[in-house]
């Protein structure tokens, strides 16, 4: 019988994303310029040659050892597990030895991967049921972003002097809209005005949002939650909003997660005012959002991921047109 993993967050991840590689990236790029012809000979000599030099943490390792430390939390009568991490690589499976010989090395409990050999990996979300997709490649966040199936982000370099992150606790910022929450209210901000947008949300305030990329993710956060056996500040898993919106359009965040019948435990409404403090407060092990006039600060000090827009959407218009 299959694995039933409705009731597991299933996170994807790619061997950049989880470890540093840096390294090996630059090394590939350069050999790709200096000799196409002769690049995959000459990138898995070289990867080869330090299959058993362990690799640095990257981004999003430190958010996958929290959160597959949840499982510890699991009861007698659970049949799957709370969190399942599987690896998801452009590597050959060859030149993905180093990759899986850290994981061990690490006690990762890690057991499912795919090695694609330079395909996209974007095509194998659903065979793997991921519900959220951590990768440093753009084109297959946007592939991924596009085909709806879950979340995903391109995560940013690991910040040097991250705050010390409360051990036993999972802890990720969200922003609001075009992440959690659909892009409709975000597009009248940027095409009409903040008055606009305030009178808006202020008048729509009893009617809840449409679900953003991330909504999901929230919600199955929200029913990982139940299965864990504490909850409020006690709670192995702690979830803020970090939103640039104010009064009064803050009263349409809160009800429309009244709708969704999700609960989280911090909400900061910051009127403009930069994320940066609020983030190095809360100490998350990952910051999502989609403006990255916010994340190039935030990621100097917290593991952060930029949520793309959808190709269609006319935010993505928007941006292109404004440099962003």
């Amino acid at each position: 019988m299959a694995l039933d993993l409705s009731n597991t967050l299933v996170v994807g991840i790619s061997a950049t994303a989880l470890f540093d590689m840096s390294e090996s990236d630059q090394m590939f790029k350069a050999a790709l310029e200096a000799d196409p012809e002769s690049v995959i000979d000459n990138y898995r000599s070289y990867m080869q040659a330090r299959e058993d030099e362990p690799l640095a943490a990257g981004t999003g390792y430190h958010l996958v050892k929290a959160l597959l430390d949840l499982n510890l939390h699991m009861k007698g009568e659970d049949t799957s597990p709370l969190v399942e991490v599987v690896v998801l690589s452009r590597n050959s499976p060859d030149t993905g030895i180093r990759v899986l010989k850290t994981i061990r090395l690490d006690q990762l409990a890690i057991t499912r991967s795919a090695f694609t050999g330079g395909e996209s990996v974007a095509d194998y979300m659903d065979a793997f049921d991921v519900d959220l997709f951590l990768t440093t490649n753009v084109e297959d966040a946007q592939k991924v972003i596009d085909s709806r199936q879950c979340a995903a982000a391109v995560l940013k370099a690991p910040p040097v002097n991250a705050p010390q992150i409360p051990e036993g606790q999972v802890r990720i910022a969200f922003d609001g809209d075009a992440v959690l929450f659909s892009d409709a209210s975000e597009l009248v901000y940027k095409t009409q005005g903040l008055d606009a947008f305030k009178a808006q949300e202020d008048a729509l305030q009893h009617t809840p949002m449409e679900e953003g990329p991330y909504a999901s993710l929230l919600l199955k956060l929200a029913r990982l939650q139940e299965r864990l056996p504490t909850g409020g500040k006690d709670s192995p898993i702690r979830i803020a909003i970090v939103t640039a919106r104010n009064s009064p359009s803050e009263m349409r965040v809160i009800n429309t997660l009244r709708a969704w019948g999700v609960y989280v435990d911090e909400a900061f409404f910051l009127g403009g005012v930069g994320k940066t403090k609020v983030l190095s407060a809360f100490t998350p092990h990952i910051f999502f959002d989609d403006q990255d006039i916010h994340l190039e600060a935030a990621a100097n000090l917290v593991p952060s991921g930029k949520v793309p827009y959808l190709t269609k959407s006319a935010l993505s218009g928007l941006q292109v047109a404004s440099g962003e």
